[in-house]
């Protein structure tokens, strides 16, 4: 995401316009809260706006699906079925595409978060969206890594087979068509 990249009030209101539909189809993701509330919290943080455009046109089909109350805040995660088309085939971050001699990917999922403006999942976070539908059947995502397993090469990734979520390893330089990421972002 360019930092200079503006959008247009019509492409802001198309977008705000899209969520609340988004949101209205899928109360079961976000009980108790009401779009009017998070449509104002929207509109007071236009950076976190721009976040929210990128994940829709990579194809995250962002939802609200929790709140933070210590700290005030929507969450926002891509809640389409499978892993967003435009954030697959990318290694976990900027080290292990870097180690790759050859066959590199375009990008790492890290640094595609970083400039989209959101985090990847952690595993709760993870399993917590799985517990509102059945994501990943055909994909995986990239989770948040702990450090101690980063440090020795390895990522972590999850998806949903067998009716089950299942949380796997993997070098953190291996990249496939079938995974991406999936992002947070708070607002």
């Amino acid at each position: 995401m360019n930092p200079n990249d503006e959008l247009s009030p019509k492409q802001v209101e198309d977008l705000l316009v899209k969520l609340k539909t988004r949101f209205a189809k899928n109360m079961n993701r976000h009980e108790g809260f009401t779009w009017q509330e998070v449509e104002e919290k929207l509109k007071s943080n236009p950076d976190k706006i721009m976040s929210i455009n990128e994940m829709e046109v990579t194809g995250g089909e962002p939802d609200v699906t929790g709140f933070d109350v210590t700290t005030n805040e929507y969450y926002f995660i891509d809640c389409s079925a499978e892993t967003p088309k435009g954030r697959r085939n990318l290694c976990y971050d900027r080290q292990a595409l870097e180690s790759r001699k050859e066959h590199r990917p375009e990008n790492n999922a890290m640094d595609m978060a970083e400039a989209m403006g959101i985090e990847l999942l952690t595993e709760e976070h993870y399993k917590a969206l799985q517990k509102l539908g059945e994501f990943d059947t055909k994909t995986s995502s990239w989770l948040e890594t702990p450090d101690e397993i980063r440090k020795l090469g390895g990522a972590i990734f999850g998806d949903r087979r067998y009716d089950h979520v299942f949380i796997y390893h993997n070098g953190a330089a291996s990249y496939y068509g079938s995974r991406g990421f999936r992002g947070l972002l708070r607002v």
